[in-house]
């Protein structure tokens, strides 16, 4: 069998906590995935503020851009790039030499650089919040590929409830709202996508039946499938994601059944019980909109609740890069 010349890049995107650093472990993997092991977040403000860094052939405005990488994130392009040992300065005199002038080639160049590295032909990136700028990145790579995960909500609030600091999830209510958001938008916007370029795929068909998921993505793709992709190389970092260090249990849904209170369950419902029902997760309850009063309260709570931790919670020491000397 012939497969085609690897296409644009593979982009992993959805809701937080709905299964895509899974599936970002077993893709890269594949002999010709090269997938970084974080989340890069630094595409969608460059691509807005593209125009604030000049004329990007000269050596000055690289840099900068470069830099701007570096500030926002920092730990993952000195950790999570397999391929590539991070240096602005070396990367600045590469990008200028190989006449990358414009934002979306000096993203792309890192990619790649880090991708040849690691000996692999094709560059991906799992963010999940990339699921709600599909049109930016596909103007940037008109050719990539998108796998948008979709989990149940109520499991997905549930784990974001265990670090409701880093996703401002004070309460079911706004969990189920910022769950809606993130699931119907990529959907809505993977829907304008051209055919072959957009999958979507549920996180429970996915751990129920690995192998098969696998090779439906595979010939999404255009890659040859293997059985080797079912041992996927572990995180093997102490701290970043302990729980893909073990073996993946079929039985990893349906959380919330026993995780959520019957008032959580009702209020989650009531918030996305349309949304639940379209990607087919059953509801337990009649899912009737919540009064306005209510959704208020709410609504005030989170405000609150993110406003006080911001005041008076820990202060998160910054991830410190080695030094350039």
């Amino acid at each position: 069998m012939t497969l085609p010349q690897p296409r644009g890049p593979v982009f992993i995107v959805g809701a937080p906590r709905s299964g895509t650093t899974l599936l970002q472990y077993m893709l890269r993997s594949h002999p010709a995935l090269s997938l970084p092991t974080g989340e890069s977040h630094f595409f969608i403000p460059l691509y807005r503020n593209a125009s604030q860094y000049g004329d990007l052939s000269q050596a000055d405005n690289v840099r900068r851009v470069l830099l701007a990488m570096e500030a926002q994130s920092a730990e993952f392009l000195y950790t999570d790039l397999h391929g590539l040992q991070f240096d602005v300065e070396t990367l600045t005199r590469e990008f200028v030499g190989e006449g990358r002038g414009n934002m979306r080639d000096i993203i792309g160049g890192l990619f790649e650089k880090n991708a040849a590295g690691e000996g692999k032909p094709r560059w991906g990136d799992k963010t999940p919040y990339y699921v709600l700028h599909l049109p930016k990145l596909l103007d940037w790579w008109p050719d990539a590929q998108v796998i948008h995960i979709v989990r149940d909500g109520r499991d997905v609030a549930l784990s974001m409830f265990a670090r409701r600091h880093d996703f401002g999830a004070y309460n079911t209510y706004h969990a189920a709202r910022e769950w809606e958001h993130y699931v119907e938008t990529g959907h809505a916007l993977g829907q304008a996508i051209p055919k072959g370029q957009y999958l979507e795929l549920r996180y429970e068909d996915m751990i129920s039946d690995q192998k098969t998921a696998l090779q439906t993505i595979c010939a999404f793709l255009g890659e040859l499938y293997s059985d080797d992709l079912l041992e996927y190389k572990k995180a093997g970092i102490a701290g970043k994601t302990p729980l893909l260090q073990q073996s993946i249990q079929k039985d990893n849904q349906d959380k919330w059944k026993n995780g959520m209170t019957s008032w959580q369950i009702r209020i989650f419902e009531s918030a996305a019980g349309s949304t639940l029902r379209k990607f087919g997760y059953p509801l337990t309850t009649p899912a009737k909109r919540l009064p306005l009063p209510l959704r208020a309260i709410f609504r005030w709570h989170r405000t609150l609740a993110k406003s006080w931790y911001r005041a008076f919670g820990p202060k998160k020491k910054p991830w410190t890069p080695p030094s350039h000397s």
